[in-house]
């Protein structure tokens, strides 16, 4: 399926089956760059191989590192003791936000010069408070064409120290991981990072900690918005585990989640479970909260449709700030839903692959939802007979966002066949969704 430019799928009535889960996408990024600064060889398990990390891998090699791809999605990583070999370079980062600002973070370390640039969407994505806290270190950064976005230039500087750094925590969680990761490289004395304002996504920045960890760095957090790196004991912080094996990906797993329950299951996913690191898998929370009959073991989830016996979901309102990415399947699990689904504190969406507020609320308004949407929130609504289920001719739009293609398959157990606009576009981190989701409905 995912290699037409565009397919027309459904309408499908059941799903039930088992699905093995591709790496998670924030771990391989955070493991691939922590491997490559750690003193020593790591093999990487279950490494995702998609387009995202293909960039961090390629940026890396780029870099000076050796990096080796084997068979089933095993990575060998050389690192380099915290100094790149390769001190100028220039980086394209496509659109790869876990790739390219925890990247720019450990290159303003590094004391050479570098310059990052991506596809055009990535150049409208906001780096500035990465950039900001960087700069309170003395590195040097500037702006080729956009204050505040790529692409940029670092400059060779002379990193110090000197005061608490502060960053903001309410735009994206991935500027904080970028400091958390690159400033143990330079901390000669403990190093307090403050976060101001609101800190979104806490769970990523806590997968972050637990990474650092196994890469042998404790960072301690006094209180909720501080975080204390410890001063370097050598040369090379951080230090191999030998092996590390990356978790299913929790925000893919949501899709055959809401699978389960719409299309009445069994559905189990395989990868992850109760014990993960990730915090999407908060969403088996969510879509119980909806009524689906949900059970979990240490590594797989499944959920056998709902526990109503009108054999529908319920509509719930839910603060998002923590599952951000695995809350826009919620929003197209609310079109099987009574009554409407508010999913608030989804701001962040806006400055994702693409603006998801709008474009969520114009591709579930084409099938026939009701819609509303504020700056950080949108409420869903199921249309309100069959008669207004739609089958837009255009077909529903992508965006080039791996995500928007994902959801709307969920949409094919409506009344209608869909056809999803550039589904290739899934290439950025499950490349088989297409094919996986083919199997488990009919």
């Amino acid at each position: 399926m995912s290699g037409l430019p565009d397919i027309e799928i459904g309408p499908f009535t059941r799903a039930q089956g088992s699905i093995i889960l591709p790496g998670s996408k924030s771990i391989s990024n955070r493991a691939l760059l922590l491997a490559a600064l750690s003193s020593g060889t790591t093999t990487l398990k279950n490494l995702l191989d998609a387009d995202d990390t293909q960039v961090m891998r390629n940026a890396l090699r780029q870099l000076g590192l050796s990096v080796t791809d084997k068979e089933n999605h095993v990575c060998v990583v050389e690192g380099c003791g915290g100094k790149f070999p390769v001190r100028d370079a220039d980086l394209f980062m496509g659109n790869a936000g876990t790739a390219i600002r925890p990247l720019t973070a450990a290159l303003a370390m590094q004391g050479g010069n570098y310059r990052l640039s991506g596809v055009a969407r990535m150049h409208e994505r906001p780096i500035r408070d990465l950039v900001d806290g960087l700069r309170q270190v003395g590195a040097k950064i500037d702006y080729e064409l956009q204050e505040g976005y790529p692409p940029i230039q670092i400059s060779a500087a002379d990193i110090q120290i000197k005061d608490i750094v502060k960053v903001r925590g309410d735009v994206s969680s991935q500027f904080l991981t970028a400091l958390l990761m690159a400033l143990p490289l330079v901390a000669t004395e403990p190093v307090r990072i403050e976060v101001i304002g609101e800190l979104i996504s806490r769970p990523y920045i806590d997968i972050t900690l637990k990474l650092m960890a196994r890469f042998g760095v404790n960072v301690a957090c006094p209180d909720t918005q501080s975080f204390v790196i410890p001063a370097k004991t050598s040369d090379a912080v951080y230090k191999t585990p030998g092996q590390l094996s990356v978790e299913g990906d929790a925000s893919s797993a949501s899709y055959f989640l809401a699978l389960g329950a719409i299309g009445g299951g069994p559905v189990r996913v395989l990868g992850v479970g109760r014990d993960s690191i990730q915090g999407d898998v908060a969403f088996a929370d969510a879509l119980a909260l909806m009524g689906a009959n949900i059970t979990a073991g240490e590594d797989w989830i499944e959920v056998a449709g709902v526990k109503h016996t009108n054999g529908k979901l319920n509509g719930i309102t839910i603060d998002c700030a923590e599952i951000p990415d695995a809350a826009m399947t919620l929003a197209v699990a609310a079109l099987f839903a009574e009554g409407p689904t508010r999913l608030n504190s989804i701001a962040s969406w806006r400055v994702k692959e693409t603006d998801r507020i709008a474009a969520m609320a114009k591709e579930l308004k084409k099938v026939g939802a009701i819609i509303e949407e504020g700056a950080d929130y949108i409420v869903v609504q199921a249309p309100p007979s069959h008669a207004d289920w739609k089958s837009p001719s255009e077909g529903i739009d992508t965006y080039d966002d791996h995500r928007m293609a994902m959801c709307f398959s969920l949409a094919t157990f409506g009344l209608n066949a869909l056809k999803i606009n550039d589904p290739n576009c899934v290439a950025k981190t499950f490349p088989t969704y297409f094919a996986e989701f083919a199997k488990v409905v009919s």
